[in-house]
């Protein structure tokens, strides 16, 4: 791993843009975290102060909210780099042409990476959150992991960031803590929901009325707390029993804490 102060300072093709020896640049997947900028960490900070190219995952005509949160710290256009998904909502994940089309987007910005990383330029891919978790970093890093050196930054993820907003411990004593995605069928939602002690359902959207029946199912629905955007502009906190409507926006999600052993 790269000691900060070998990370070359962006824009320094004059002096060749590497230190002598370096062959390749390095492939960054850099957390930053649940929204709001005060969250990213110090090596975050130095990594997107540094690196050649910014690049962040969007939908067509958007700009991603991972680069969104990086105004805070760097604006410069001529470093950003746009991936535009193919698709996000439109088809089901499981769809083969959603599934096609998804890897040649991946192969095709992997391909397009190995040139400016062999061109010895330094890729920062942001990540909202962690970029191991649920990241789709972890596409473009397990196509290019074996050819360049990779730092992988890691970030507070969006769930801590809700549970902290909320006020809400999550787990206590030897309570078991399950993370489900929303897109599970209803039947295994209510499942793994009865089986654990405590949960965070992610990806809600258009599977709000899915996931509260299950909730319901499992007996925890009581428990439950609904976040919108935690840490972000706009933030909603209120219990999912007392929400009215079963509309959520791709940054929400619900959480179910614990109730284990307290000395």
């Amino acid at each position: 791993m790269d000691a900060v102060t070998d990370l070359p300072r962006a824009g320094a093709a004059e002096e060749g843009e590497r230190p002598a020896g370096r062959v390749t640049g390095t492939l960054y997947g850099v957390g930053m975290g649940p929204g709001n900028p005060d969250y990213l960490t110090v090596r975050a900070v130095r990594v997107l102060e540094r690196a050649h190219h910014l690049v962040h995952f969007c939908k067509a005509g958007r700009r991603g909210n991972a680069r969104t949160i990086a105004d805070a710290v760097v604006q410069d256009p001529a470093r950003e780099w746009a991936l535009a998904y193919p698709y996000t909502t439109e088809l089901p994940p499981d769809d083969a042409t959603y599934v096609s089309a998804l890897a040649r987007f991946y192969d095709e910005a992997a391909a397009r990476m190995a040139d400016e990383l062999g061109a010895g330029r330094d890729v920062a891919i942001l990540s909202e959150g962690d970029p191991f978790f649920y990241g789709s970093f972890m596409h473009l890093w397990r196509r290019l992991k074996d050819r360049f050196p990779v730092e992988v930054v890691p970030g507070v993820t969006g769930m801590s960031g809700c549970w902290t907003r909320a006020g809400t411990p999550i787990t206590w004593g030897d309570d078991v803590l399950t993370v489900l995605p929303a897109t599970l069928p209803a039947a295994v939602l209510a499942r793994r929901l009865a089986e654990t002690d405590a949960a965070v359902i992610m990806k809600l959207g258009r599977h709000l009325p899915k996931v509260r029946a299950a909730l319901a199912e499992a007996g925890l629905l009581g428990r439950a707390v609904y976040v919108e955007r935690g840490t972000m502009a706009g933030e909603r906190i209120a219990l999912l029993a007392d929400k009215p409507d079963d509309q959520a926006p791709y940054f929400s999600m619900v959480l179910v804490p614990g109730e284990g052993r307290r000395p």
